[in-house]
């Protein structure tokens, strides 16, 4: 479940909030009967009910980012938004952006590249350029190389870039939110955890390559 509360429909007093929520859930109360035509839960939406204004912020920006307005190429924004859900380690904002790679008109093999780009020959110039940068974006938190930077502008105008680096980094902020808060997908158990020793097993977990300990000798 997720870590915040979820807001019922019955409890919904903000027009904008309510329009969407029928949008998405149609005349169900999306906490009693959880799911989207997506396959989500839903609970993203039901959560950042609980602050309208935020709500309504965040869901314009999907808008812009979807405006015509854009000058960047839809498969390149594409490209920023799934390799910050993976960098960061969103399963919800991966798995949504996996499949909105193939409605932009991506290959299955260039979808399933994604988490190994680098090594993968199946992405043209702008395209490794766009997440050569996401990295630097996300993974290096803004810092980039100048030759990173310099093959982006090779292929791109400044406004282009703009606009990739705003909904890169806005989704970079999704995932990370998704994730501390265990929205959707991203409602997981942490797997980093200590698995025990058997039972009698000593203390020194090193002590079996310790040569102080009369091993190796």
């Amino acid at each position: 479940m997720p870590r915040l509360r979820e807001i019922p429909r019955s409890e919904v007093t903000d027009d904008y909030v309510l329009g969407l929520y029928n949008m998405l859930f149609g005349d169900r109360d999306p906490v009693a009967e959880p799911g989207t035509a997506t396959g989500t839960p839903g609970n993203w939406w039901t959560v950042f009910a609980q602050v309208p204004d935020a709500f309504k912020h965040t869901s314009e920006g999907f808008g812009f980012y979807r405006s015509p307005n854009r000058k960047l190429d839809p498969k390149l924004r594409e490209l920023g938004q799934i390799r910050a859900g993976y960098a960061v380690g969103s399963q919800f904002v991966y798995s949504q952006h996996s499949k909105a790679m193939r409605f932009e008109g991506f290959s299955e093999e260039q979808v399933a590249a994604i988490p190994n780009w680098s090594v993968a020959d199946c992405f043209s110039d702008v395209e490794r350029a766009v997440l050569a940068y996401t990295d630097c974006l996300v993974l290096e938190r803004g810092r980039v190389p100048d030759g990173v930077f310099a093959a982006l502008k090779k292929h791109l105008s400044e406004v282009e870039i703009l606009e990739l680096t705003y909904i890169t980094c806005t989704y970079m902020m999704h995932a990370v939110m998704s994730r501390a808060l265990k929205l959707e997908f991203d409602d997981v158990l942490e797997r980093v955890v200590e698995v025990p020793a058997p039972d009698g097993a000593t203390a020194d977990v090193m002590g079996m390559v310790d040569k102080r300990n009369g091993a190796n000798q």
